[in-house]
C-alpha cells in the first residue's frame, strides 16, 4: 500500500510545481484572470517657445508653474526697430499710392489748357515767320534785301513749324494720359510697397510671444536682457492635455489588444486611486525593450510601444510618474473611434 502512495504523492507535487510555474510565468507577463497588466511612465507633450525675430528680451510675463491659456502673451522683445521699419514701409506705400492715383487720373485740366495755349502760340509764330519769309523773298527779287536775310527767315520758319508739331504732340499726350505700361509698372510698385508693409507688420507682431496651447510653464530658459534669436527657446511649456502612459506591449500579447480598448490606470503616488483611460496608439514597428524597463532578461524581448491616454481630472498625474495600466481582455473590442469626452465623462 505504501509503495502505491509514494508515486501518487510524487505526481501531486509535480503537478503543483508545474501549475505554480505556469501561474508565475503568466503573472510575470502581466496576465491574470483575463487582465493584462502593463507598466510605464506618465508622458506629455512639451513645447519649446521661441521668437521668429531676433532682439533683446524685454519682458517675461510668466513664472515656472504658471498656467497659461492659448493665445496668452508670455514674452516680448524690444520692438523699437520693428516699429520704425513698419512706419517707413507705410510711408513708402502712401507715396506709391499717390503716384498710381495721379497716373490713373490722367492730366489735369490746367495742364491740358497750357498745352493748347502752347499750340496756339506756335501757330502764331509759324504764321508770322511765314509772312516774313514771303516778304523777304519778294524784296530779294527787286534787290531790295540780301539773300542772307531770306535764308535766315527760312530757318526761323522751319524751326517754328517743328516747334508747333512738338506742341501738338504734347497736347495729344496730355489728352491721352499716361501709357498703360507705365500705369501697370506703378501699380506693381504699389503692390510691392504693400507687401513690404505686410512683412513689416508681421515682424512687429512677432516681437510678442503667445502661448500656442493651454499649458503649464515648465522652465524659463531666458531672462529679460538676454538676446533672443529665432529657433532659440525662451520658455518650455508642458501640455497637461492630452496625457498618456507610455507602455511596451510584448509581441505575444499584441493579438489581445486593439486601439480604443478601455483601460484603468493606477499610480504609486496615489494608492487606491484609479484613473480611466483607453489605448490611443499602438506602434506598427517592433523594438527591443528599452534598457530602463524591467530586468536584463526582458530587455531582449521584442515589444511594441503603446500610448494609453488617461483622464486626469484632479491634475494629480505628473510627467515621469510610474504607472500601472490594467486592461480587461474580456471587454468587447470597440467598433469605431473612441473620444476623450466619452471616456472621461463616463460614470
Amino acid at each position: 500500500m505504501k509503495g502505491k502512495i509514494k508515486p501518487l504523492v510524487a505526481l501531486l507535487v509535480l503537478a503543483v510545481l508545474i501549475g505554480g510555474t505556469l501561474y508565475t510565468t503568466r503573472r510575470d507577463k502581466g496576465i491574470t484572470e483575463g487582465q493584462l497588466r502593463l507598466y510605464g511612465n506618465v508622458d506629455i507633450r512639451q513645447i519649446q517657445l521661441a521668437f521668429q525675430e531676433s532682439g533683446r528680451l524685454l519682458k517675461l510675463h510668466v513664472q515656472e508653474g504658471d498656467r497659461v491659456k492659448k493665445g496668452e502673451l508670455v514674452a516680448e522683445i524690444d520692438a523699437v526697430r520693428y516699429q520704425a521699419n513698419l512706419d517707413k514701409a507705410r510711408a513708402e506705400l502712401a507715396a506709391r499710392q499717390q503716384v498710381v492715383k495721379r497716373m490713373k487720373a490722367g492730366s489735369r485740366p490746367q495742364e491740358i489748357a497750357r498745352a493748347r495755349a502752347d499750340v496756339r502760340a506756335w501757330e502764331a509764330r509759324v504764321k508770322d515767320a511765314e509772312i516774313t519769309l514771303r516778304r523777304l523773298q519778294r524784296l530779294v527779287k527787286k534787290d531790295a534785301t540780301s539773300q542772307q536775310k531770306v535764308d535766315d527767315a527760312a530757318t526761323v520758319y522751319t524751326a517754328a513749324k517743328e516747334s508747333l508739331e512738338a506742341a501738338r504732340q504734347s497736347l495729344e499726350l496730355s489728352l491721352i494720359g499716361p501709357r498703360k505700361e507705365d500705369i501697370a509698372a506703378a501699380v506693381a510698385r504699389e503692390q510691392s510697397a504693400r507687401a513690404a508693409v505686410t512683412r513689416a507688420a508681421k515682424e512687429l507682431a512677432d516681437t510678442k510671444l503667445y502661448a500656442p496651447e493651454n499649458a503649464v510653464v515648465r522652465d524659463r530658459i531666458m531672462e529679460p536682457g538676454d538676446m533672443a534669436f529665432p529657433s532659440t527657446p525662451v520658455l518650455s511649456l508642458a501640455q497637461t492635455d492630452p496625457l498618456w502612459i507610455r507602455v511596451y506591449v510584448p509581441e505575444t500579447d499584441m493579438g489581445r489588444i486593439v486601439a480604443g480598448m478601455r483601460a484603468e490606470v493606477t499610480a504609486d503616488s496615489y494608492p487606491g486611486r484609479k484613473y480611466r483611460g483607453w489605448i490611443g496608439y499602438i506602434s506598427p514597428v517592433a523594438e527591443f525593450t528599452p534598457k530602463n524597463v524591467e530586468t536584463e532578461a526582458l530587455r531582449t524581448r521584442l515589444v511594441y510601444q503603446a500610448r494609453v491616454f488617461v483622464c486626469n481630472p484632479e491634475d494629480e498625474l505628473r510627467l515621469g510618474m510610474p504607472a500601472t495600466v490594467h486592461i480587461d481582455l474580456t471587454q468587447k473590442k470597440p467598433e469605431g473611434p473612441v473620444f476623450r469626452q466619452d471616456v472621461c465623462r463616463a460614470r
